[in-house]
């Protein structure tokens, strides 16, 4: 693999919105039989698949690979780590302990995969962005509200002006009096959440630069904001994808706030300072 070639099986969920008909059968058919793939021919697979060799061929090349052959060495390495097989579904007669070791081993594997499609570029636009920022407004409808108030509560340690609501009447409203010095951060799992699409539009019309963080490569909010951020995640038999990509989003601008937060110096230091000095009467 490449020093900047992203997992097989990763490159392929963060890009599968985008594929065809035919593309997504090849992909559903290595994401299921992923070990299969890594002892089968080219020719086995096009057989299975009803497609010609050359279609196989072409969405190998598709995802950054020479050849068929250059695929299956990638997924080798992939399937005998043990990452990809560490998320077991629970089983019935499972202990407390056992389903606790499951669900942290699925969030490992779900911060491992995130962290391997993190684009350095930009995310350093991100910091950039906000930093330069005069303002910084977080958003985020159902579930990815409370990761839009997580960021809020992070942020807030920083010394940037820094806001969140939970209503998307209020959202709107927030958003509306933004400015091209401002910038917000937009959260949706899909991706595709009529809100927070909402609340975009009305963010780039201020002229305000924009932050996405979704879950898949290309969807209306990554491709209509400024600077678009990817997590990964997988359905579970107990957990939805959106539940179990929450971890991930977390992360990501736990990410962020670290880097603002290093790259303030002095007076992000003494902004910290603050938020503990102000907090400190509460405890006992």
């Amino acid at each position: 693999m490449k020093k900047d070639q992203k997992p097989c099986l990763v490159t392929i969920r963060t890009n599968y919105p985008e594929f065809s008909v035919t593309e997504r059968k090849i992909a559903d058919y290595i994401l299921k039989y992923p070990k299969k793939i890594i002892h089968s021919s080219i020719n086995q697979i096009a057989e299975d698949l009803n497609v010609a060799d050359s279609t196989v061929f072409r969405f190998c090349k598709r995802l950054g690979y020479k050849g068929y052959q250059a695929l299956k060495i990638a997924l080798a390495s992939e399937v005998v780590s043990p990452l990809q097989d560490i998320h077991e579904q629970v089983d019935e007669g499972d202990t407390v302990e056992t389903i606790a070791s499951k669900v942290f081993q699925a969030n490992q594997k779900t911060l491992v995969a995130t962290l391997a499609v993190v684009d350095e570029e930009q995310l350093q636009l991100a910091v950039d962005a906000l930093l330069a920022a005069d303002s910084v407004k977080f958003f985020g409808s159902g579930g990815s509200s409370v990761v839009a108030l997580d960021g809020y509560h992070k942020f807030l340690r920083t010394g940037l002006k820094v806001s969140a609501v939970i209503d998307s009447h209020f959202q709107l409203m927030e958003a509306s009096q933004m400015s091209c010095n401002d910038c917000a951060v937009l959260i949706s799992h899909s991706g595709s959440s009529r809100d927070v699409l909402q609340i975009l539009e009305v963010v780039n019309a201020t002229g305000a630069k924009s932050i996405s963080i979704t879950n898949y490569a290309k969807t209306p909010l990554s491709t209509g904001a400024s600077i678009p951020l990817y997590t990964v995640s997988e359905e579970t038999e107990y957990r939805s994808e959106a539940l179990s990509s929450r971890i991930a989003q977390l992360t990501l601008i736990d990410a962020l706030y670290v880097n603002i937060l290093m790259k303030s110096g002095i007076a992000g230091q003494e902004a910290l300072e603050k938020i503990r000095d102000a907090i400190s009467v509460k405890r006992i």
